[in-house]
């Protein structure tokens, strides 16, 4: 059943919107992530406009993560000391990012640049995270694993203004965290995504937080980071589809309640090497998409004075 949608100026089968939504809430609960480095892709693929795709990805993020986000809160797998961090780095990257956005999209790169950061950061992230989730199941499969070790201290551990964090047991600088939320709101606001999927791993191997806390914490943050970036996008480009946010939402809030618990029950090398899994066939598909001849080798469009 065919619906249009006014912002993207076309028509999406209401199932197959509402099919998308279950996707991204499932791999929210699951990995803690908001689920837009999938959204954003899927949107694209389905022929949405790249900055539509975007600015409704990002929306739809901030609504399906509040879901997560109070289950892992019930079961006190959230670091509030360590978000609150997290989102004040969010929200001046956001800002950044979404400026821009708005000038990449002026001088008609915009569709290019999302698609190239994927690539990039899809790809990098994702062949680490499957490296060392494989080699840990391995290991321990062969009962090699070897003692877990107080890591070594590196240069994070010298910057300056220290505080503790007693949630995740951790005693480090505030720069950290915020240098990270900075860099995550940077590229949720190009993106249009949560910044899970590099939350996530800088939480677990460069904040050093234990993985029972990442989960939720990451959806903690990541609910306050995309109302801002949703916010921005709203007044400056105007491409956030509220109807397509709506269709994708109602799937979304039930898949993320089924995702929080399979992943309760998982382990978390296992985690980690699921949605490593994710992250890389998401990269070779955006990858495939650039180097392709496309079906339309020549399009029309308006070009601005």
């Amino acid at each position: 059943m065919p619906l249009y949608l006014p912002i993207a100026e076309m028509s999406l089968n209401i199932f197959l919107v509402i099919g998308l939504g279950v996707t991204v809430g499932l791999l929210s609960g699951m990995f803690g992530i908001g689920g837009g480095f999938v959204m954003t892709p899927l949107l694209i693929f389905t022929g949405v406009p790249p900055a539509v795709a975007v600015a409704t990805g990002a929306n739809l993020i901030c609504a399906s993560s509040v879901s997560g986000a109070l289950t892992h809160w019930r079961r006190g797998g959230v670091d509030i000391k360590m978000g609150g961090i997290l989102i004040a780095g969010g929200a001046v990257g956001s800002v950044i990012g979404a400026f821009l956005f708005t000038y990449l999209e002026k001088i008609g790169q915009v569709d290019l640049m999302i698609s190239l950061i994927y690539v990039l950061f899809l790809g990098g992230i994702g062949g680490m995270m499957l490296w060392e989730s494989v080699s840990t199941l391995v290991k321990a499969r062969q009962g090699t694993l070897p003692a877990k070790k107080r890591p070594p201290r590196g240069w994070q551990h010298s910057l300056p203004m220290k505080t503790r964090f007693r949630k995740s047991r951790l005693y480090i600088s505030i720069y950290l965290p915020l240098g990270v939320g900075a860099l995550v709101g940077l590229l949720a606001a190009i993106m249009g995504v949560g910044g899970g999927f590099i939350m996530v791993p800088a939480m677990i191997y460069l904040l050093g937080m234990p993985t029972n806390v990442v989960v939720g914490t990451s959806l903690f943050q990541i609910v306050f980071v995309t109302a801002i970036i949703t916010v921005l996008h709203s007044v400056q480009t105007q491409t956030v589809d509220v109807i397509l946010t709506l269709l994708l939402l109602g799937g979304a809030v039930v898949g993320a309640q089924v995702g929080a618990r399979m992943g309760m029950k998982l382990k978390g090398e296992q985690l980690r090497a699921l949605l490593a899994l994710v992250v890389l066939a998401v990269c070779l598909r955006m990858g495939w998409d650039m180097v392709s001849v496309p079906l339309d080798i020549y399009s029309i469009a308006p070009v601005s004075p």
